[in-house]
């Protein structure tokens, strides 16, 4: 895991079952640049520090577990959502022809939702071999009206593209 971990300071974790990691130690041509690093190790310590004492695991299961369901409802309004999927704050939303074929929907027309859900607000991030996925991973301290936000522009973009798409 990185980015997150070290708070916008360039740090990453490994994190493993105990008998992987002792399979890493016994190799011998590993290593790591900027391991132990002190300004590292206290930015990581510090992070993790705010993570507990503000209960945001709890938050990111709580809010994220929110958002899913409100995104889910959104698969059963719109036949060009997929599948909406995810664990805690990592959402994604896929966005096909057709329920039926499940093809993906074209790149230029989930270009323009991506393009519409930023116009109103809304960063999300792309991803699929076809880059039909939306990746929804907001930050851990977001909060349910935040997310109610999310789900209000994303629908308002769906529902933009489907009145192009209609005409």
């Amino acid at each position: 895991m990185a980015k997150g971990i070290g708070n916008g300071f360039p740090m990453a974790a490994v994190v493993t079952t105990p008998e992987i990691a002792k399979s890493l130690a016994k190799c011998v041509l590993h290593f790591n640049t900027f391991g132990g690093n002190p300004m590292a190790c206290a930015i990581g310590s510090a992070v993790l520090e705010v993570i507990k004492e503000e209960k945001l695991q709890e938050n990111s299961q709580e809010v994220g577990t929110y958002l899913l369901l409100k995104l889910a409802k959104l698969q059963d309004e719109f036949e060009i959502i997929g599948d909406v999927r995810g664990k805690g704050l990592m959402i994604g939303i896929e966005m096909v022809k057709d329920k039926t074929s499940r093809q993906p929907l074209p790149r230029e027309e989930v270009s323009q939702i991506h393009e519409d859900c930023r116009q109103m607000g809304l960063i999300v991030g792309r991803g699929g071999l076809f880059s039909q996925t939306f990746r929804i991973a907001p930050s851990l301290c977001i909060t349910k009206p935040e997310a109610d936000f999310a789900v209000d522009v994303f629908r308002a973009a769906v529902t933009q593209h489907m009145e192009r798409r209609a005409k």
